[in-house]
C-alpha cells in the first residue's frame, strides 16, 4: 500500500511539473492544431502597440447603446486583446472611464457611467486580467467627445475610455 501511494505521489508530481506542448508552428506562423497565429506575448502585447494604429491595442473606446451597459459583440476582441496585454504586462495599471450622453439627470448619468466602466472591468477580469490592475470610474456626462444635440453625437459620448499607466 505504501509503495502504491509513493508511486501515485511521484506520478502526480511529474504531471504537475510538465509543460504544455509548444504550438506546432507552420512556415506561415500559424499553429497547425488551432489555426491561430503564433505570436510572442512580448511582440503583440508590448507597450509600443498601445499607440500603434495598426494594433488592436490602440483601440481604447467601448461604445454602448442608449441606456445600456451591455458590451456589444463587436468590442469583445478589443477587450480580449487588452486583457492579454494586462496579463503580459503585470506592472501596467488601467483606468476605465465610463461616459454618457447629456440626456438624463446628473445622478442617473453618473450611475450609468459607473455601470459601463464596471462592465468593462468585469469583462477584462473574466478574460484573465487581474483586478488589482484595473480601476473603474464614472465621468457621467462631464467629458463629452461631441457637443452637438443629435443622435450621432450622443452615440459618440456613450462610451468607456481605456487609459493606461502614464495616461491618467
Amino acid at each position: 500500500m505504501r509503495r502504491l501511494l509513493s508511486i501515485l505521489a511521484l506520478s502526480l508530481l511529474a504531471a504537475c511539473s510538465s509543460q504544455p506542448p509548444a504550438p506546432e508552428q507552420s512556415a506561415a506562423g500559424v499553429d497547425s492544431r488551432t489555426g491561430h497565429d503564433v505570436v510572442s506575448a512580448v511582440g503583440q502585447y508590448s507597450p509600443q502597440n498601445l499607440k500603434n494604429p495598426s494594433s488592436i491595442l490602440s483601440k481604447r473606446e467601448i461604445f454602448f447603446d442608449l441606456d445600456s451597459y451591455a458590451i456589444r459583440d463587436e468590442f469583445k476582441p478589443v477587450l480580449e486583446a487588452h486583457a492579454k496585454f494586462l496579463q503580459a504586462n503585470p506592472s501596467y495599471k488601467m483606468l476605465i472611464q465610463g461616459n454618457t450622453d447629456e440626456r438624463g439627470s446628473r445622478e442617473y448619468n453618473l450611475a450609468l457611467g459607473q455601470k459601463r466602466a464596471e462592465a468593462v472591468k468585469k469583462a477584462l477580469q473574466l478574460l484573465g486580467a487581474s483586478e488589482s490592475q484595473i480601476e473603474a470610474v464614472s465621468l457621467g456626462k462631464e467629458k463629452p467627445r461631441c457637443t452637438d444635440a443629435n443622435e450621432d453625437c450622443w452615440a459618440q459620448n456613450r462610451r468607456a475610455d481605456i487609459l493606461y499607466t502614464g495616461e491618467f
